[in-house]
């Protein structure tokens, strides 16, 4: 996969420990997918990083992602 397209998103919380074991398994690419997710966690955040080889691949990634994080982030604080 030659990526062209990439964003970043950085999310500030105080269980980014459990956001990151739940997101980990799920990063990664398969051969012949047109994205790729890469996610690293520190004390106080974690960072989701996606590319993409076009801009529609990008938006379908990102969709998927960020829905997943919101989930993880309502399950987490209940």
């Amino acid at each position: 996969m030659t990526a062209t397209h990439t964003a970043e998103f950085r999310f500030a919380c105080p269980y980014a420990d459990k956001l990151y074991a739940v997101l980990a398994p799920e990063a990664g690419s398969d051969p012949g997918e047109k994205s790729c997710v890469r996610i690293s966690c520190d004390e106080e955040s974690v960072t989701l990083f996606v590319e993409a080889e076009d801009t529609s691949a990008l938006r379908a990634s990102l969709n998927m992602w960020l829905r997943l994080v919101n989930v993880c982030k309502e399950v987490l604080e209940l």
